[in-house]
């Protein structure tokens, strides 16, 4: 699962109390942090101190969809509705000012933060097979661009996530989200959708020894979309840690069932 060199120059094991987070040279000029089983059940606020402390934090309830919301929109939706003790619904938040802390849940997903070299903004994602058949990375970055970003200030780090090659799934799932990157797939039937995505470099689909059944590369096929919007393939970074097969760092919901998530974060500048 992964190549020393990769490791070595693109991702790096931190320390905290002996506790080990991730993080990513792409994102160096941010605090940031994809954290690992060792810290849970701590909450986005207590590792924010970690990066942080003056930072204001902002999560949200996480539903699988494609919203991508601000900080300002979330204090908006809280206030109007008098929420205490939930979050407001979305997938992904963009900073829209200084010191703001962004933070997304997984377990299996991929959580994807972002950061702008230009404007110093910042965006953290939650990518699971929905949201991504939903295109919300490609959502964030149309946000993103909306703000005044542009494509090559863009740094982006995909975190821990179940590889392509253990994550079952059925087939029409794997059509789903890999018709987001077949040109005309409307016009196709599921099995040449899928003959398509199998063609591609690195495919995100693989064969599974059951039939109906396909194994998915969620992150691969996010990566591909970032690729199609114009984004420099330098630019986007894939951690070769997988949350199903290295149980000593990370939660997986695929291979114990328990609802235990880990954080990723990011601080905008």
């Amino acid at each position: 699962m992964s190549d020393s060199k990769n490791i070595n120059h693109i991702w790096q094991w931190q320390t905290w109390q002996d506790y080990s987070y991730l993080t990513c040279n792409l994102l160096s000029v941010w605090q940031h942090g994809f954290f690992t089983r060792q810290f849970y059940p701590r909450t986005p606020e207590d590792l924010t101190l970690i990066l942080q402390p003056e930072a204001v934090v902002y999560r949200v309830k996480q539903v699988h969809g494609n919203s991508v919301i601000t900080p300002k929109e979330i204090d908006t939706v809280i206030q109007s509705h008098n929420l205490t003790d939930t979050f407001p619904d979305a997938d992904g938040i963009i900073s829209d000012r200084e010191q703001q802390s962004v933070w997304v849940a997984s377990a299996d997903c991929t959580p994807v933060l972002i950061g702008d070299l230009a404007t110093g903004r910042v965006c953290a994602i939650h990518a699971g097979w929905r949201g991504t058949a939903q295109k919300i990375v490609p959502q964030a970055i149309a946000r993103l661009l909306k703000f005044g970003s542009k494509k090559q200030d863009l740094r982006i780090a995909m975190g821990p996530a179940i590889a392509g090659e253990v994550y079952q799934v059925d087939e029409n799932v794997a059509v789903d989200v890999g018709k987001t990157i077949v040109a005309n797939s409307t016009n196709y039937t599921e099995a040449e959708i899928l003959k398509a995505l199998k063609q591609l470099p690195d495919t995100p689909i693989l064969d599974d020894d059951l039939s109906g059944k396909a194994r998915l590369n969620v992150p691969r096929v996010n990566q591909i979309q970032l690729e199609q919007l114009g984004i420099n393939s330098e630019h986007i970074a894939i951690a070769p840690f997988c949350t199903y097969q290295q149980s000593d760092r990370l939660f997986s919901y695929r291979r114990t069932g328990e609802k235990k998530v880990q954080w990723s974060g990011i601080i905008s500048q």
